[in-house]
């Protein structure tokens, strides 16, 4: 397609799609956007602002997937937007310490009291994976625990049970396959999955391979195959037996982390991870993550010690000055932010129960803070639920197993436009 001779209005999905498919595989960047779950061909997207994304024919959509999490303030916030553009004057990489880093560092430590140490990578998935690395490294140890149906990334050894609507191949315990083709038995064999919320079988694991097990690896809530919250004292409980064992505990807090609360889910439950994960909202809207912890932990990472992580861009100065940008307008009125988010998605969710009572059809509304999950008896049922917000101008996500957001952008005019279109479709 010429952009300067194509007419726009002729540009339609499909096309689109179908050019895409020729260069890139399945058409998508990533396997969620394909629309594989719920049908049909995806939107593309031509440009953001606010609670609305728009479409390339100009249709406007209130958004609720917020770039899966990452956008807590909503699209092309301003004050984000102006920091940005000084940043790219400045340049866009130096490959070389700034002072941003430093203060974005420090703005995360002081969010998060288990976080003495920080180290900036590009995304959840190398927080993730270098986090782990990290653990084995400081205990010596080769064996991880995780959980079935929770996300970490897409490390060989993680994509095992692991959630947003991922194949599973394997048993409980022990799991000695991948959910996906090219991972060689040998890389996850030291990765053991047990059942989320079931402290019972983590105890079981634990009695029997402690002497080898590095760290425990979980979503305080799990948001992967939708939105799970955990059973009461199974956060404290998970402590106690790291505590006792002598376990890594991670908290993989990529999309809680700075949702839930502006110190995440270690704020609101109270418990504190050894090690943590995070990235999306650090962002602003930008690709980066980080992992942080102890300090004792965080010194055996390289260039101090043995644990070897590296990346070129990370601590790149525009993703740093976005995701500073964004944490600094949480912080200056975050009661008032987290309450007035935590009130608008509870008002949507309690609003949409209700028109369900009244259907034929059984749903599960899960909620916490600004995130929420719409669990039907079927995934065929969500796709028709979907689309059918689709064509009225509502954008959730394309899978039942992923969260839903709201950020700060969402107005009640939103909401209410919502509500009236559920109610309608239904």
């Amino acid at each position: 397609m010429n952009p300067k001779t194509h007419n726009p209005k002729l540009i339609t999905y499909n096309l689109l799609f179908n050019e895409a498919k020729k260069y890139i595989p399945g058409g998508v960047n990533s396997p969620v956007r394909s629309f594989y779950a719920v049908g049909g061909v995806p939107v593309f997207i031509k440009k953001a602002k606010g609670s609305k994304i728009y479409d390339t024919l100009g249709k406007e959509y209130i958004d609720y997937c917020m770039s899966w999490g990452a956008l807590i303030l909503g699209h092309a916030y301003n004050e984000v937007v102006d920091t940005v553009k000084k940043a790219v004057e400045n340049g866009t990489s130096y490959g070389a310490p700034t002072e941003l880093e430093i203060l974005l560092a420090k703005e995360i430590c002081e969010a998060f009291p288990s976080i003495e140490m920080v180290r900036l990578v590009n995304s959840g998935t190398e927080a993730c994976m270098s986090a782990i690395r990290l653990a084995r490294g400081y205990t010596g140890k080769n064996k991880i625990i995780k959980f079935d149906g929770c996300y970490h990334g897409h490390a060989d050894y993680l994509l095992v049970k692991a959630g947003s609507g991922m194949k599973t191949f394997s048993s409980v315990f022990n799991v000695q396959c991948s959910t996906s083709l090219g991972v060689p038995k040998d890389f996850v064999k030291h990765t053991i999955v047990v059942p989320y919320n079931n402290i019972d079988a983590v105890e079981k694991v634990v009695k029997k391979y402690h002497k080898d097990i590095a760290c425990i690896i979980v979503e305080p809530v799990a948001a992967n195959m939708g939105v799970v919250l955990p059973k009461e004292n199974f956060l404290k409980e998970l402590r106690e037996i790291c505590d006792y064992y002598k376990i890594i505990l991670i908290f993989d807090e990529v999309i809680t982390g700075f949702r839930l609360a502006y110190g995440g889910a270690q704020e609101l439950f109270g418990i504190r991870a050894d090690l943590t994960c995070l990235g999306k909202i650090l962002g602003g809207g930008f690709p980066i993550g980080a992992f942080g912890g102890k300090k004792e932990i965080m010194e055996y990472l390289s260039p101090i010690g043995k644990v070897y992580q590296a990346g070129t861009l990370s601590g790149n100065p525009v993703a740093v000055t976005a995701g500073l940008t964004t944490l600094r307008i949480l912080k200056r009125n975050k009661e008032k932010i987290y309450k007035s988010l935590e009130s608008k998605t509870k008002f949507l969710c309690d609003s949409i129960s209700e028109i369900f009572k009244k259907s034929k059809l059984e749903v599960k509304i899960s909620q916490i803070a600004s995130m929420f999950t719409i669990f039907f008896e079927t995934p065929k049922h969500y796709a028709k639920f979907f689309h059918g917000l689709l064509k009225q101008g509502i954008y959730f996500p394309p899978s039942q197993y992923e969260a839903c957001f709201l950020s700060l952008s969402h107005s009640e005019e939103d909401i209410a436009k919502t509500v009236r279109i559920v109610r309608k479709i239904l």
